[in-house]
């Protein structure tokens, strides 16, 4: 009998574990873009209406610096302002910017700083892999500036984010800690890959994927561990068409592509929208990146910096 019991605790040790690793329960997610202040008068756009822990939240954007917040609904006043407001924005120009026609199969949306700059944008993919999380690429990319946070974009997946639960609380440490400043960015959730089929059919593309769900399954991901989802999107592989662009439009979010896949032979200059792979799956990238980011002139700039007034 005392074995049964020890049996089932163990069980409810296990069943409890995804619950422990979501601390927050994200239900009733839709999407919206609604304008609204919050107790301070900032105004703000609210892009996603979802329940956390059973309260009503947002999920909103400042559209003139593009950061995100996760705050109670009941912290935030609607504003007299129509919707069109928000195509006037920063963050609406962006996003009709990059998802409008012609539109490339490849690498489409914002490659490269708009505008001159002097530094360069690090930006790690985390596609679903089980090889060696690149810890070292975020090491030495802290190194680059002792004391303050080192801005980097990662493009996350939902099915990297569920399988690599120390990997995330190493990256939410380190930006606890002050020597990371995460840019959070929608990768999809599955990151569909099929090595055979042509670029036309592959990724997201691949018939049958529910786009949307891609999408706003991955932002509840997110926000289901602590972390705010940012006003860009990634496609995987960066493959994408009309109707992917139409529907970031929809959802208010800026494409990133890259001008400068170190794996592929892309070399970075300033203003550059640099990729790498920091799951294990693109070991060239990082061993390109690494004496890059070791470099005394080299200074990294938030995602956000990229994109004009």
């Amino acid at each position: 009998m005392r074995l049964l019991y020890f049996l089932l605790f163990i069980l409810s040790l296990i069943a409890a574990a995804p619950r422990a690793a979501h601390a927050r329960q994200i239900t009733e997610y839709r999407p919206l873009r609604d304008p609204v202040a919050d107790r301070s008068g900032r105004p703000l756009w609210a892009v996603r209406s979802f329940k956390e822990d059973g309260a009503p939240h947002r999920l909103v954007v400042d559209a003139a610096t593009l950061q995100g917040f996760d705050l109670p609904a009941s912290d935030l006043v609607p504003r007299a302002e129509g919707e069109a407001g928000f195509w006037t924005t920063r963050l609406g120009r962006a996003v009709k910017r990059y998802t409008a026609p012609p539109y490339r199969l490849q690498n489409g949306g914002a490659t490269r700083a708009e505008t001159a700059t002097d530094g360069f944008f690090l930006t790690v993919d985390l596609c679903p892999s089980k090889r060696r999380f690149e810890r070292e690429l975020f090491e030495t990319a802290e190194a680059l500036s002792p004391g303050k946070a080192v801005p980097v974009a990662v493009m996350v997946t939902g099915l990297w984010l569920e399988s690599h639960p120390e990997e995330v609380a190493y990256l939410k440490g380190e930006v606890a800690a002050g020597r990371l400043a995460v840019t959070w960015v929608n990768h999809s959730w599955h990151h569909h890959y099929d090595p055979k089929a042509p670029l036309a059919d592959n990724f997201l593309l691949a018939p049958g994927t529910d786009l949307r769900a891609e999408v706003l399954q991955q932002e509840q991901e997110l926000l289901a561990r602590g972390l705010v989802p940012s006003p860009f999107f990634r496609f995987p592989g960066l493959v994408s068409g009309a109707a992917a662009m139409k529907l970031l439009a929809e959802l208010s979010l800026v494409p990133i592509g890259a001008d400068a896949w170190l794996a592929k032979g892309e070399q970075p200059k300033r203003g550059s929208f640099i990729l790498v792979h920091g799951n294990g799956n693109e070991p060239k990238g990082i061993k390109l990146a690494l004496p890059l980011l070791k470099g005394t002139e080299v200074r990294l700039l938030p995602l956000s910096a990229a994109f004009g007034d």
